[in-house]
């Protein structure tokens, strides 16, 4: 397999396992919410970096689809870079706009993308999808990136999306009407069909039904192939000869099963039909030329917020592909450069239309993640009266919570007692770099120490936001005895400043000790 080589490459290979993890503080005011809580759906305001990696403890391996639609980078949209690297070079990228007579703009990029794809991919469960919006400027840039980071037999498509009709006479050679969508899987092996409803006007043809389903009678004496040319036999012993749409073992297997049927023509000729049944669903055409999906201001106009946002993406795109990947209705979906939000509000609408249960997070950095991208929830979930949309009128229901990324958790400050961590953060933070596994504060029972079960461990956690308390907590044979109950099949990790315990007593009580803050170590992962 080829490999893109760029500026900054090899500082940036590794660097998301770098990038510290952060607290996120719950901002009850900014939410939606009778109880702010990382279990509902999500939005997350501060670098996109961070915040991903904030989120692997709770969401490693658990989502479904991502959407997202980073900087195109066409020289005119003022990003800048902000991940701060070790690297001279890269620390003088820092806070730099990078427009169109940056020689460096196409590395600095990559440089943003890499590590963003590489925690993207963490996150994903082994069926998700990902889903990204980009255009002429950066995409076979990013064809090449995704394939090092997902691996080329995890691509599926590129769908060109036609954005817009005319323009010609600004146009530069060419009148540029479209963008595009590109899709990898987690693990395609793993992947089920990308099925969405049929249309109403396609699902009247199968007005036919017996006890496999719905089905229409289609002629058969058509093909696009020369591979499945052979004869069939009428039931008069006329010989027929044709380019069947089936293979002659699909057409004998169907004809044993009524799936086939003669027809006499009037010119004293035979059709033969099959019966065309009405499937899952539809799989997404490649070229999306359909008008609701190009990019347009009037859904924002409809919500009172005219002006808000440049180029927001349709909610009917949207749509169409989380409902494509997630048949699963509790499924959870992620829009890491958040924008206007249009991905949370494709999320309540189609759970709106079909029940369903889906839950979203959103990331945005810009000072506007409450004026535009929270504030757009707030009237999709309430409604909005002047709306035309009925659904949106009435209001589309749901709830969110907002968060700000927070400070780092050094587990240094353990030792100068400088900002200590909160026991849940620290929990949050020693259970999943220590497992790999998802934690879950509503099993943690402070009182015992205990934080969390992983596969093969009951994790506790001896810890105080007291500098004077942790001078003094460690671990001895009476906490060793006042343990829970150890199930069998498991053995117990136990995080603590300091132990006062031989290794045949921590051998007794099946205890593999790491001390804080040294030795936060994968066991199982």
């Amino acid at each position: 397999m080829a490999h893109l080589q760029f500026k900054g490459k090899v500082f940036v290979q590794n660097h998301h396992l770098a990038v510290k993890y952060h607290e996120l503080v719950p901002v009850k005011s900014k939410s939606l919410t009778d109880k702010v809580s990382l279990h509902d759906n999500l939005i997350i305001h501060g670098d996109n970096l961070k915040a991903l990696k904030a989120l692997l403890p709770m969401y490693a391996g658990k989502v479904k689809c991502i959407y997202i639609d980073p900087p195109y980078n066409t020289g005119n949209e003022n990003w800048v870079y902000n991940d701060n690297v070790t690297s001279p070079m890269m620390q003088d990228w820092l806070g730099k706009v990078v427009d169109r007579e940056d020689l460096t703009r196409h590395d600095k990029w990559l440089c943003m993308m890499m590590p963003r794809l590489k925690l993207l991919r963490e996150l994903l469960r082994e069926d998700g999808v990902l889903f990204i919006s980009i255009d002429d400027n950066e995409i076979h840039r990013l064809r090449m990136l995704l394939e090092e980071v997902f691996g080329v037999e995890n691509f599926l498509a590129i769908l060109p999306r036609r954005i817009k009709t005319g323009g010609g006479s600004a146009a530069n050679h060419f009148a540029i009407e479209h963008d595009y969508v590109i899709a990898y899987s987690r693990n395609r092996e793993a992947l089920h069909p990308l099925y969405v409803p049929h249309d109403e006007e396609y699902a009247k043809r199968f007005s036919e039904e017996d006890d496999k389903g719905k089905f229409f009678w289609d002629t058969m004496e058509r093909s696009y192939t020369q591979t499945k040319a052979y004869t069939i036999e009428a039931p008069d012993g006329t010989i027929l000869k044709g380019n069947w749409f089936r293979s002659k073992s699909r057409f004998e297997d169907d004809l044993e099963e009524g799936e086939v049927r003669f027809l006499s023509k009037e010119d004293g000729g035979w059709s033969v039909q099959f019966k065309q049944r009405i499937g899952k669903g539809r799989k997404i055409r490649s070229l999306m030329h359909q008008k609701e999906f190009k990019s347009t201001a009037k859904e924002l106009q409809e919500l009172g917020l005219e002006g808000a946002f440049l180029y927001p993406k349709p909610t009917h795109l949207i749509k169409l592909l989380i409902r494509a990947s997630c048949p699963d209705r509790h499924s959870i979906v992620l829009d890491s450069f958040a924008g206007s939000g249009t991905t949370a509000h494709a999320t309540l609408a189609l759970n709106n239309e079909d029940g369903g249960k889906r839950r979203f997070i959103l990331i945005e950095c810009e000072d506007y993640a409450n004026s535009i991208t929270a504030e757009r929830l707030r009237r999709v979930i309430a409604g909005v009266p002047d709306a035309r949309n009925e659904p949106l009128r009435e209001g589309l229901g749901g709830s969110f919570s907002f968060f700000e990324l927070g400070k780092p958790i050094e587990l240094q400050s353990i030792l100068d007692g400088d900002a200590l961590p909160s026991y849940k953060e620290l929990a949050r933070y020693v259970f999943y770099t220590a497992t790999g596994e998802e934690f879950d504060e509503k099993k943690m029972k402070r009182k015992s120490r205990f934080i969390g079960e992983s596969k093969t461990h009951q994790v506790f956690l001896f810890y105080e936001e007291n500098v004077e308390a942790l001078k003094n907590l460690a671990l001895t044979l009476d906490k060793a005895k006042a343990l829970p109950r150890l199930k069998k099949s498991k053995r117990r990790l136990v995080f603590a400043p300091t132990k006062y315990l031989d290794q045949e007593h921590l051998d007794q009580f099946r205890i593999d000790f790491a001390q804080l803050p040294f030795e936060i170590y994968e066991l199982a992962r």
